[in-house]
């Protein structure tokens, strides 16, 4: 089940300057053929696509002839999704809307069950490589990061206006930066006399503070802190996997793909706190059964791709799917 070791997912950004080949400047969907394998897709089933992206999972589900709803907080994505599936459009509803608020989005549609659920965590091909965008340590642009409108700051906002023991914070908790005090300490006393402004100002900052040793820019774990920062990425994963499940009917699958370490954590642990059937505490004289306990777990260890789609796609190498089925 598991192809690859779980590498860390920073180095894609700056190895893979050009989209993936097929990309069409756009997400490719990874681990799609197990995706639709799993989640098991047919007609009149009706599936929640959280995260839509490029629409690459939401083609294939519709190929297999489910009906879908499809989240994504990006307009861009929307609208380039919108036209690719236009075909679909017949079982397709699209809506701008961060995953985590899926319920809501579902009463106003006047739905209480959905037949299967799935969120790809990742950031799209599209964002990564549009410099307009602010994600790409390789494209000087505006320093953004915003995925969506709902995203009230940018990143620009944070590294400007941020107290030094926020970003230091935000630096360890959110990219793992041994060298976040450091860092901070520079980009605060650089701040004082100028702003920054671009992607291009940030990341020369950090060089000067960490010099290159790798492949890996120095400033790649400072990207992926301040987007997730940015984006609360974190806090949706946490709320979209309380919302969704609680909208799943009895035999729903649902997927969750991500693409580094502190998700897949938070999406392990719900899955399995979700899953067990009896629970044991020390204080207690014998196990209990689990009142949480809503799903069955398919997955228990990851799927990784296979090398033969890493080939194809480099950056899908660091992704995991993790299912369970609602019980």
């Amino acid at each position: 089940m598991n192809c690859l070791d779980f590498e860390d997912p920073l180095d894609l950004l700056l190895e893979n300057s050009e989209p993936a080949p097929g990309s069409m400047d756009y997400h490719v969907p990874v681990l799609a053929d197990e995706v639709i394998a799993f989640l098991r897709p047919a007609p009149g089933i009706l599936f929640l696509d959280g995260t839509l992206g490029g629409g690459g999972h939401s083609e294939r589900l519709l190929q297999a002839g489910a009906r879908v709803i499809a989240l994504d907080r990006d307009p861009e994505a929307l609208a380039y999704a919108g036209h690719r599936l236009e075909p679909f459009a017949h079982r397709l509803t699209l809506r701008q809307a961060n995953y985590a608020d899926a319920p809501a989005v579902l009463d106003a549609l006047g739905i209480d069950k959905i037949g299967g659920a799935l969120i790809d965590i990742g950031v799209s091909s599209h964002q990564l490589d549009a410099a307009e965008r602010g994600f790409s340590l390789l494209h000087d642009g505006p320093l953004d990061m915003r995925m969506g409108a709902d995203a009230e700051r940018t990143a620009a906002d944070l590294v400007n206006d941020e107290s030094p023991e926020e970003l230091v914070r935000i630096l360890r908790e959110y990219g793992e930066e041994p060298a976040a005090v450091r860092i901070i300490s520079h980009l605060v006393n650089q701040r004082r006399t100028q702003r920054f402004e671009t992607t291009g100002q940030l990341a020369t900052a950090v060089s000067a503070v960490i010099p290159r040793t790798g492949r890996r820019h120095p400033a790649t774990r400072v990207f992926q802190a301040l987007r997730i920062a940015v984006n609360d990425e974190l806090g949706s994963l946490a709320r979209g996997l309380e919302t969704i499940s609680s909208r799943l009917a009895r035999g729903a699958r649902f997927g969750v793909i991500t693409f580094h370490s502190l998700e897949d954590r938070m999406v392990k642990r719900f899955f399995k706190q979700r899953s067990l059937e009896w629970i044991d505490r020390p204080e207690w004289p014998e196990p209990r059964r689990n009142p949480d306990r809503i799903f069955r777990l398919l997955t228990p260890h990851p799927i990784d791709p296979c090398p033969e789609e890493v080939e194809a796609n480099p950056r899908a190498r660091s992704a995991k799917l993790r299912i369970v089925e609602h019980i």
